[in-house]
Order: C-alpha cells, then structure tokens, then sequence
C-alpha cells in the first residue's frame, strides 16, 4: 500500500506527466456524423474537443504540480526543484538566516552614532562621518565622484573612494596564512608574507575553496587592509588632509571637549576622562565601532535574495539566470570571491571572500594624483601602508568589497574609474578578450593594457579565474543578454526589498 507521503508527493507529478503522455477522455474519438451533419464539422467538432480537453488537463496537472511544489518544496527532488526553480522563480531549498539579534542600542552605541554625524569634528566644519558613509546609500558616497571632496575649505581630492561601511561586523583582521579569527596573539605579517612569496597563486572558482586560500592578504578594513577595527578605521578620516583635516589627535580631543554631548563622556566614561585626551579619542572612536556594530542598519540583510534564500520571495526568469551565471565557474565566476550561499550554521552571504586581488583595472585619470605618470597606487604594498612595501607580489591587490547593495553604488573598484554596473560587467568580459575597448592606446594604436601598475607586477595581476581566463581574439565569456541578466541579479541584493 502506498504510504501517504508518497501518494502526496506523486499525485501532482503523474497529473502533470499525463496530461502530457496520455489520453483522457477529451481525446476520445467524436461520434460518427449524424444525417443532419456534415463530415466536415463532425470533424471540426472533434478537434475542438480534443484541443479543450488536452488543454485543460495540461493546466489543472500543471497547477497541481506548481501548487504542491510550493507547498512541500523540500518533498521535491533536485532535478524536479530545478523545475520549480525555473517556472515559479521560488527556492526549492529554503533555509533559515541567522541574522545579528536586534536589540536597542547601548549607551555606547548611542553616543557613537552622534559622533558618527557630527560635522563640527571636522576642520571645515562641514564634514562628519556620514558624510561619506550616507545611510540613505549604504553607507557609501551619495555622489557620483571618483574621489570625495575634503580638506580645510573642501577643496582637496582624496585618493580612494570611500568604501562602504556596512556589512563589516564579521571581517576578520588583516592576515597572510592560516586565518588567524579571534585571536590574541600579534601577528607577524611581513614574517608571513615572505614564507608565502614565490607560491603558486591560488585558483579561484565560484562554489568551491580555492586551491590555497591561506597563500593571499585577507581581511582588514579600507582598500588596502591596513587597519584591524572599526575603532581605528574611525580615527583615520579625522586626521587625514584631504578628509576631515584636523592637525593632530590632538585637535580632535579639543573638539570632543566642546561638543553638546560631553556630559554622555563622563556619565559613561567617568569625568576623569576630560583630563587624558587621548583616552577620550579611544573611547570616542570606540563608540563609532559600538554603533557600526550594533545598529543594524548597518548589516540589515533585507534584500530580494536574503528572502528569496528562506522562500519568502521569488526571482524572475532573468534573475535566476544571472544569479546561475553569478556562480557559473566556467562564465561569469562572481562567486568565486563573492561568495553567494549561506554558511553551514545559517551566516547570510556577505558577497565578499575578503581576500585580495590584481585585477589591472584601466587608470582613472579623474583623480588628481593620477597626473603624476610616476605615481601608482599598489594597493597592499603601497603607499598609504608600508609594512609590506617589499612583498611585491601582493602589488595592485586590493580588498574584494561586499556586493550587497552593490547596485546602489555611483563609483566602483578602488580608483573609482567605472560609474555604472554595465562597464564593471564589460571590463571582466573584454579586459584580456577586448583590450582595445577597455584602455587607452598608444601611439600606435595598440591597448595599454594594465596602464595602472608598473610592468613589473603585472605578473600579478589575475589571469586564471574565469572569465579574466580569457585570451586576446577569444569569445568572451558572456553574451549582451547574459549581462543584462547578471544586473539583474546584482538588484536583488539591495535591502529594504518589498513586494
């Protein structure tokens, strides 16, 4: 006898296949003509009757099937989940996210965020933390500038874009090795670095472990990974000439002593802490991290594919394709280092291995200090970090941003040359296949290929992930449609999704 379950599961199915496969009482023959009849519409009768009927059953299998999909998806098989899959755009495999609990905001926390806004910390008096980091754009630029604006009169370029700070409440300090996570013990990374030179460089595909993950930089806050915490990150614009451009640390403290929310220092922090300046900037940058930490705007995981993920959303068609090409090894490969799928106990996908990569993007000439044809920003190896200047093999690697809310962004990679998602998707289809389209060209005629890192470290620069896998004259790894699709994705990461 057949259990219940499996009744359940079969009926939808076989109403569905025999619909397509065999015939029902609609296909039977039509009865022979009568006197008052002609053959001609006994036969146009029949047809109709078979062309309803075979319809019908199609649909009501087909509802059935769909319906029952959706009801039980985990009773489904895996091909018969592609199927679903494809036609109603749902998860056949939903899971539960473990997202960070959600509680309100300490003390600390409280006190961080009005430091956070504050523009009276700045030498302009024009500038705070949000400036850069809007929360109305994930927390990034809310301009489309390769480079933000700062300084005493606003008038300096700076050198990078401002990544965004959201999404950084797991990234792990700045190491080259065996991932060091929570630990205590101090680091020697130059020590590190030299043990890993001369190692082959790890291949990465999308949805499985590059080869040697351990033998690249990961982790670190800013492009270059150059500092560990949230704290310290938070101190750096505030002292740095062309952002907020105060003098010295100093400054800072003096600023922080004038502020309208000093009384929270000292009920927090004890009064004694007006008299050590610099343990009040500790404990000021302290509490910026506390709120980027707590506050959950900053890792929200509100979008279409968090929700789509637990099955409470579904794609369309063109979504679901650009997200199988996201994780297709052998097309675009996004996965590779963005990874996409949730961790075994249930951490949403960052879209970020947090790892480092050369991938020669064209020079920005919109940024001032690109005028200086001597002048290369090397990224791990320099200029703004120079404790691994003489580990050359990590020059032109830059840290693998977050793609979540990717789409909301106006400036991308770390020199900002390209403004819209369209020409990032060109330049990794048409770098090696292409180049003339993606660089400027010299004399001649020819592409510069790589004109943004000095010869000598374009050995570095990936070639063996696809689609950067590519040679000059070869097909590219992605059609027109396939990139419209792959955007189309790219949307369905940005939070605050409603139905």
């Amino acid at each position: 006898m057949t259990s219940p379950s499996t009744s359940l599961f079969t009926y939808p199915i076989d109403l569905f296949v025999n619909a397509m496969s065999r015939p029902s009482d609609a296909f039977a023959p039509a009865p022979p003509p009568t006197a008052d009849e002609p053959d001609s519409a006994s036969t146009r009768r029949a047809w109709l009757r078979l062309l309803a009927g075979s319809a019908a059953t199609v649909v009501l299998g087909f509802a059935a099937f769909a319906a029952f999909a959706l009801v039980y998806p985990e009773r489904m098989p895996a091909a018969v989940g592609g199927i679903v899959e494809e036609i109603t755009g749902a998860n056949p495999h939903p899971v539960h996210l473990m997202r960070p609990q959600q509680a309100p905001l300490s003390a600390v926390a409280v006190l961080g965020k009005q430091i956070f806004f504050d523009k009276t910390l700045s030498a302009s008096g024009q500038q705070s933390c949000a400036t850069c980091h809007s929360p109305k754009h994930s927390y990034g630029p809310d301009n489309a500038l390769s480079v933000q604006m700062g300084g005493l009169h606003l008038d300096q370029a700076g050198y990078r874009p401002p990544p965004s700070l959201a999404y950084l409440y797991r990234q792990a300090p700045f190491s080259i090795g065996p991932d060091q996570g929570d630990t205590d013990a101090p680091v020697d990374i130059t020590r590190l670095a030299s043990q890993a030179a001369g190692m082959q460089r790890a291949e990465k595909t999308a949805l499985a472990a590059p080869a040697a993950p351990a033998m690249v930089p990961q982790g670190g806050l800013f492009w270059d990974g150059r500092t560990d915490t949230l704290q310290n990150q938070a101190i750096g614009p505030l002292t740095n000439p062309v952002e907020m451009a105060n003098a010295s640390e100093a400054d800072v403290a003096r600023k922080l002593l004038q502020t309208r929310y000093l009384d929270q220092f000292k009920r927090i922090f004890g009064v004694g802490i007006v008299n050590n300046p610099s343990l009040l900037i500790a404990e000021a940058m302290f509490a910026v991290g506390r709120y980027q930490t707590e506050d959950p705007s900053f890792h929200a995981f509100t979008s279409k594919y968090d929700y789509w993920l637990e099955g409470k959303a579904r794609l369309t068609r063109a979504e679901l394709h650009g997200l199988q090409l996201f994780n297709d090894k052998d097309k675009a490969n996004c996965a590779g280092c963005h990874l996409s799928q949730p961790s075994r106990d249930g951490l949403p996908p960052l879209f970020t291995d947090t790892q480092y990569e050369a991938l020669g993007v064209p020079r920005n000439p919109a940024i001032p200090m690109n005028k200086e044809p001597n002048f290369f920003d090397m990224g791990v190896c320099g200029p703004f970090r120079d404790d691994l200047a003489k580990q050359t093999q990590y020059c032109g690697m830059f840290l693998t941003p977050t793609l979540r809310n990717v789409a909301e962004r106006k400036v991308f990679f770390h020199n900002g040359v390209y403004h819209d998602l369209r020409h990032v998707m060109d330049f990794y289809n048409l770098r090696d296949t292409a180049p003339d389209k993606i660089y400027p060209r010299d004399a001649s005629g020819k592409a510069i290929k790589y004109d943004d890192l000095p010869p000598r470290y374009h050995a570095n620069i990936d070639v063996a992930d696809a689609p950067l896998d590519r040679k000059f004259g070869d097909q590219p790894a992605m059609t027109d449609q396939d990139i419209q699709d792959i955007i189309a994705f790219l949307k369905t990461l940005s939070d605050g999704y409603r139905e």
